[in-house]
């Protein structure tokens, strides 16, 4: 169990006589890691203070103002994702946080929730290998040994993917609406919250 317990903290050693295999086997167990996720939990408290504070309800008042419109809603959603990643140094900060903010404002435009999850995805998850210091960005180049702004050029998914998910926003493709019953849910939940939902022409 000792042994078992300390190859998963500080890593395995393993000879198998081929110096690639050896590389990519013999690595450093959690202890190795913590970097990359000593960044994320400060990254992730930082987040939860944002939130606490009410620095996030602050803010989006603002980002809210100039998301009236599916287009702009979509917009404002991904340059968010990618500011939070730049900012905060963490995806999952850059996922939660523009979540909460534009939520309630897709209900009211009797968008899906779906286009949401699309549009953090698009605009959190692609851009945060991007940041070298965003976790992710930091994981990567100690994987690959460059920095981030080396290989971020040839990155193309992760550059035309926001572009590609704005393009949908402003065309209103694959922009699902809500079913009757999501609508229904929807209205009471704003409702409970002092809100009501835009009416929309099908």
């Amino acid at each position: 169990m000792d042994v078992l317990l300390n190859s998963i903290n500080y890593g395995a050693s393993i000879v198998t006589g081929d110096e690639y295999i050896d590389s990519l086997l013999n690595r450093g167990g959690i202890q190795g890691m913590m970097s990359t996720i000593s960044l994320m939990m400060f990254a992730l408290s930082f987040g939860g203070m944002l939130d606490e504070i009410g620095s996030v309800k602050t803010i989006s008042v603002y980002l809210l103002r100039a998301a009236k419109k599916t287009e702009s809603l979509v917009l404002a959603t991904i340059v968010t994702c990618i500011c939070c990643n730049a900012l905060t140094g963490d995806v999952y900060v850059s996922i939660v946080l523009p979540g909460r903010i534009f939520e309630d404002e897709y209900k009211r435009q009797g968008l899906s929730v779906k286009n949401l999850s699309r549009a953090l995805e698009d605009g959190a998850c692609v851009s945060s290998s991007l940041f070298p210091w965003n976790a992710c960005g930091a994981y990567m180049t100690s994987t690959l040994g460059i920095n981030s702004f080396l290989y971020a050029p040839f990155a193309f998914a992760n550059l035309l993917t926001p572009v590609i998910s704005i393009i949908f926003g402003f065309t209103g493709f694959t922009m699902t609406k809500m079913t009757p019953e999501e609508r229904q849910q929807a209205a009471q939940e704003l409702a409970a919250k002092g809100e009501e939902m835009l009416e929309i022409s099908e």
